[in-house]
């Protein structure tokens, strides 16, 4: 490292010491923890990303956000050249540059970085971090740091593109790097053009058509429900009104009483909405819109919803998708010059319901299961030509590889000469504009709400009947406080425990005792619980199932449940 680099480190980070007492680790969602413990974390990060677009030569994302945390909390994480994930090969030096004491330890955990890395900090090289924030009132201060941990760099540029959604920022790095248009404007355009098309497909003629004129989108008081608001204006659709609420104008606070992590966990209606939307399909985002879930107002009175989470979701998606293949492939349809073997898979953690599970595997469809955690699911999806992942929490995607991309486009056009206007090649055309619509780099809320829109309207169904594509099993989780979590180790995507001894065999007789019984325990990736998720015919027999297991916990581990 040169001098001039290294008294520029040791000039800017003396000026955010880590707070005593604080270690934090670099997890799926990055690192999150209250804002005021958090600045000099995020100034780091800064000087992370901005080693990793210089070892990658690429254009790299920064993130400031917690999510569907409370507003107090903050957080950030790092978008990699493809859009996606922080290299989990890189997380180990995050943990530690986040955590080093001194300004010295830093700059040697730096120096062994770009010597292994082989990453010169010469500035013959210039390269963009592109950073973003959602509407907390810590992010604008948050992402000075950043920007100041960016600069502290030589050779690395912060470009400050505002307050976006996480999954915005995460599409702009992925379209920079692929040399495409990668403003706001430009990814709001594209999700309004590719919706429309979809809209323009839709078969003619359905007079049973269900599905009701109406979207009301619970905000979450955050970034998601500002975005969704310029977007309808583009849209300016006829058939479909969106009524946003909770868009943080009205005077609430970010995810407190609303948004989708609430919902989907509490399974009541959010702040803003009752009686009067009996009736009516209604959706939440999270607060910075990369989680949807959909829920019904059952009845004209009390706050329950009927739930319609990501495991729905992505089985609505499924079977459009499953349809659109079938079609393409028909016999006595125009003949394809070559005929492509579409490997299509749904990828779920063991969180899934398992009415999903079953529902999917009846549509003929592979599913396979990943530990929990959205890095796993998107590692996995990306291995099929069309892989559709979505978390219960209405976290997911679909990822469509780029050679069946490229046979699509090919057979697109082959169709547009021979056969032009043929349920074949709308077809193909409906898979393009799905590809386009549904954000390839990382979960998004809005992309996945439109694609919801557009398939709903295709299949002229209901919020109701979508939700009665199956019912699911009633289920029960809970936490074990455990004084060293990772005491339970476990295999087959978390499924089942090799350790302790015993334990394993003992939840299984547990399980058998209940028909549909499933259970499984895994450690908490943050804190020192065991987390146990049980499902079984009824929820009497859910409910028992979770507290015996959750006692043999107690029981092998030697601690108290909570």
């Amino acid at each position: 490292m040169k001098e001039e680099q290294r008294s520029l480190l040791l000039s800017t980070t003396s000026r955010f010491p880590p707070p005593p007492g604080v270690k934090l680790s670099y997890g799926t969602a990055g690192f999150r923890a209250d804002a005021g413990v958090l600045k000099s974390t995020v100034y780091r990060v800064g000087i992370l990303a901005a080693l990793r677009a210089l070892k990658s030569e690429s254009v790299i994302g920064l993130m400031i956000t917690a999510s569907h945390n409370k507003v107090s909390d903050n957080g950030v994480k790092v978008s990699d050249p493809n859009g996606g994930m922080l290299s989990q090969d890189w997380e180990p030096f995050a943990d530690a540059l986040a955590n080093a004491p001194t300004p010295e330890d830093l700059l040697r955990l730096v120096d062994e970085l770009t010597a292994n890395k082989g990453i010169a900090l010469d500035g013959t090289t210039s390269l963009e971090i592109l950073v973003a924030r959602d509407t907390r009132p810590s992010g604008e201060s948050l992402l000075e740091a950043a920007k100041l941990g960016i600069e502290s760099v030589i050779g690395a540029v912060a470009s400050d593109m505002g307050i976006l959604t996480t999954p915005q920022l995460h599409w702009m790095v992925r379209a920079r790097n692929n040399g495409e248009k990668a403003s706001e404007n430009d990814y709001l355009e594209q999700l309004s053009s590719s919706f429309k098309c979809l809209m323009d497909l839709i078969p003619s003629g359905n007079e049973n058509n269900q599905v009701g004129d109406k979207l009301i989108v619970d905000g979450a008081n955050g970034v998601g429900g500002e975005k969704l608001i310029v977007l309808k204006e583009m849209l300016k659709l006829k058939g479909l009104t969106i009524e946003v609420r909770n868009t943080g104008k009205e005077g609430g606070v970010l995810n407190e009483g609303v948004g989708a992590d609430y919902v989907q966990k509490e399974k009541v209606v959010p702040n803003g909405f009752g009686s009067q939307d009996f009736g009516i399909r209604c959706a939440s985002l999270d607060g910075d819109a990369d989680r949807l879930v959909y829920f019904i107002v059952p009845s004209k009175s009390g706050n329950n919803i009927e739930l319609v989470d990501g495991d729905k979701i992505s089985s609505l998606f499924a079977v459009f998708i499953k349809e659109q293949l079938s079609i393409l492939k028909k016999e006595g349809g125009a003949k394809l010059s070559e005929d492509y073997p579409c490997r299509i898979g749904v990828i779920q953690t063991a969180y899934a319901n398992g009415a999903s599970t079953d529902f999917l595997k009846q549509l003929g469809l592979e599913v396979v299961f990943t530990p929990t955690g959205v890095k796993y699911l998107h590692e996995k999806a990306a291995q099929y030509d069309i892989g559709i992942y979505f978390e219960a929490n209405g976290h997911g995607t679909i990822l469509f590889s780029e050679f069946f991309l490229l046979w699509l486009k090919t057979t697109n056009n082959e169709l547009c000469s021979v056969a032009k206007g043929s349920e074949q090649q709308k077809a193909a055309s409906r898979l393009l504009a799905v590809s386009r619509l549904i954000n390839q780099a990382v979960g998004d809320a809005l992309s996945g709400m439109l694609l919801v829109e557009a398939t709903l309207q295709h299949m002229g169904w209901s919020i109701n009947q979508w939700n009665e594509l199956y019912r699911d099993l009633p289920s029960r989780q809970l936490k074990v406080k455990v004084a060293n979590r990772t005491a339970v180790v476990t295999t087959n995507a978390e499924t089942k425990v090799v350790k302790p001894p015993g334990i394993q065999e003992a939840i299984n007789v547990e399980t058998a005792k209940y028909p549909k019984g499933r259970c499984f325990i895994r450690p908490s990736g943050t804190e020192d619980v065991i987390r146990v998720y049980a499902e079984a015919s009824t929820q009497d027999e859910a409910d028992r199932l979770a507290n015996s297991v959750a006692n043999l916990v107690d029981r092998y581990l030697g601690v108290r449940s909570s």
